[in-house]
């Protein structure tokens, strides 16, 4: 009986097989999620600073465009020869100073200007798909780290941060971060070719790209070291590829200009902008610790410190190693960088990394309790960046 009881086949229940459509299955992709919760942080960070601009008769469109907008809007234009009267910080004639100014993202709007769309509007496109890329990479990093959860807190925290109003505008910040995202992912996957192209691309999009150069190339050479034969050849070519963004375009100004720090002095004569190993910033944090300050620069203090802290806590948390360097790099050059203490905020915004404790944090809480933190944090960080563009009178 005991035989038959263990040899018999056993009837098995019928399994019910329950499919979910398509579009139920598309919607609870994480790209998908992470696409879509970007994209409203967004639409409420540009409606926020519509209604800070309305009161002060200040035009959204003319807001969007600010600052840096009307030169890379010129550039697209009328290329890096034909910006009309361009100025330097004292107010004089500079026809170098468009050269301050990386050539893709205008390169991006001229060719969709050349397609027949508006260059204001052609930037606020590059702008947008950018910033969707760019979600993608920072879901990707997160999953990485901690799962699906770590990667959408990652891209609501960043698509909400301070001065994250640039990410909706004129400006660079959404395409250098999604060729940097990318790039990391690359680092991470060991997926080299990846990486350096997209680090090849990004030193064509702003100076910060020399902390991602360091990182990728670094990151190649360890892995060249611990390889073998061809392995080792195509890690070093790809190393090799990833500096030549960054490189061919401080060469072309210097050969322009004819002096080997060419870019440097632009950017010194133009905006007063130069390398200083911190002291502005510490001269800075102590005017506004001792003696009133304006409470924009108070917040761009506390911006800072908060930075500072979180790579403390990357380092103490043991990240990936390429992540921490890219993140506590971005800091440094930030900090360390004298010119416009003010907009210390908006050139930290590419240290997107730094946001990883606190994802990871609030990915471990109660759903409520992360959503209450999040949404607190991005009605915070959109308030600031409207408020940047409105109440505050300087440049961002």
């Amino acid at each position: 009986m005991l035989a038959f009881d263990l040899y018999r086949p056993r009837v098995r229940p019928a399994l019910t097989v329950v499919t979910d459509p398509p579009v139920a299955r598309f919607a609870r992709a994480p790209y998908v999620r992470a696409v879509a919760a970007y994209l409203a942080v967004r639409v409420l960070g540009v409606a926020m600073l519509a209604v800070m601009a309305a009161p002060r008769d200040l035009p959204l469109l003319e807001r969007l465009a600010a600052w840096d907008g009307w030169w890379y809007l010129q550039i697209a234009e009328h290329n890096y020869t034909g910006v009309p009267e361009p100025l330097d910080a004292a107010g004089e004639l500079f026809p170098a100073a468009p050269m301050g100014f990386f050539p893709l993202y205008p390169g991006a709007m001229r060719v969709l200007g050349e397609l027949g769309v508006p260059l204001l509007a052609a930037g606020l496109i590059v702008s947008t798909v950018a910033g969707v890329v760019a979600a993608c990479g920072l879901q990707r990093i997160g999953e990485r780290v901690g799962g699906h959860r770590v990667g959408l807190v990652l891209v609501v925290l960043w698509a909400g941060a301070p001065m994250s109003i640039t990410q909706s505008m004129v400006y660079t910040e959404s395409l250098f971060v999604a060729l940097a995202a990318w790039a990391l992912v690359g680092v991470l996957e060991r997926r080299f070719g990846m990486a350096a192209v997209c680090t090849m691309f990004a030193g064509l999009t702003r100076s910060t790209a020399a902390v991602l150069v360091a990182v990728v190339v670094v990151a190649a050479a360890i892995g060249a070291v611990r390889g073998r034969g061809r392995d080792r050849w195509r890690l070093l070519g790809w190393a090799a590829v990833a500096p030549l963004g960054l490189a061919g375009y401080w060469g072309f100004v210097a050969a322009r200009t004819g002096s080997l720090t060419g870019w440097q002095d632009i950017e010194l004569r133009g905006w007063g902008v130069r390398w200083d190993w911190g002291r502005e910033a510490a001269e800075y944090t102590v005017r506004l610790l001792t003696r009133e300050g304006s409470r924009f620069e108070t917040l761009v203090l506390f911006v800072t410190v908060a930075a500072v802290v979180l790579g403390v806590v990357m380092i103490a948390q043991r990240l990936p190693w390429p992540l921490v360097a890219y993140g506590v790099g971005v800091a440094v050059l930030a900090i360390g960088t004298a010119g416009f203490p003010q907009m210390r905020g908006r050139f930290l915004l590419p240290a997107f990394v730094l946001l990883l404790p606190i994802a990871v944090g609030l990915a471990k809480r109660r759903p409520s309790t992360a959503v209450a933190v999040t949404l607190a944090f991005v009605l915070f960080g959109c308030w600031y960046s409207a408020y940047s563009l409105t109440a505050w009178k300087h440049g961002i």
